[in-house]
This record gives structure tokens, sequence and C-alpha cells, in this order.
């Protein structure tokens, strides 16, 4: 599943709107009971206005009735690999679990698969 992941993640980088960055970055999500939703960036000339990849893809999840993360990779086809943003990383966290996984990818394909909880650990939790 996660080559999939990345593929969606690739092709949602080039629907990314990154004027000011020319950075585009893609995230794909799949939810515990097998939904898939997909994020790009959209920048905003007001910085920081704009939307990062997860967060948007964290959006169409929510719309279609929420779900919780199971795994999400994230592309961004200028870097070899990208994490999540903080502010990211805690989204995940809010609909995800310290299991989630979470796949850096590059280019080519996932480069690195890494739980949550040690991308982000000591995370806000919910009350």
């Amino acid at each position: 599943m996660p080559a999939n992941l990345h593929r969606m993640a690739v092709l949602a980088a080039q629907k990314a709107y990154a004027p000011y960055s020319n950075f585009p970055v893609g995230a794909t999500i799949r939810t515990s009971d097998g939904r898939v939703y997909s994020g790009c960036n959209v920048e905003n000339v007001s910085y920081p206005e704009g939307w990062c990849a997860e967060t948007s893809a964290i959006a169409h999840m929510v719309m279609d009735g929420g779900g919780e993360i199971a795994e999400i990779a994230v592309s961004a086809p200028k870097m070899d690999s990208i994490t999540p943003c903080g502010g990211c990383r805690q989204r995940i966290a809010e609909f995800g679990t310290p299991d989630t996984l979470v796949h850096l990818c590059d280019k080519d394909g996932v480069v690195e698969s890494i739980r949550l909880a040690d991308l982000l650990p000591k995370a806000f939790s919910k009350l």
C-alpha cells in the first residue's frame, strides 16, 4: 500500500499552488477503514496563511466524515525526503495514533517509514 500512497502523493504535488516558494508538496492519507485522501500545498501571498499538503488531505478526510489516519505519504519532488512540518505533525496526531505510519518519499518511492510517535515525541494529546 505505501507504493500506491506514494504515487498518489506525487500526483497531488503536481496540483500544488506554490507560486511563491516554487516548492510543491503532496500528501496522501489512508484511514484505518481503507479510505484514501490526497492534498497539496496551497500558498498565499500573505504568509503564513497557506495550507500544507497534509492539512489539505486531512481537510478532505474530515469533509468525508472523518476517520483515523493509519498512514500518510508525503512527497516533495525537489527533495530526496521530506517530513511534515511541526504543525502538520500535530494535525496528524489529532487524527492518528502513535503507531500511524508516516512515509517519507522522494520522487521514486518511499525512502523511510516512521511511526508518528517517533516523529513527534510528546505530542499534545486530546483531552
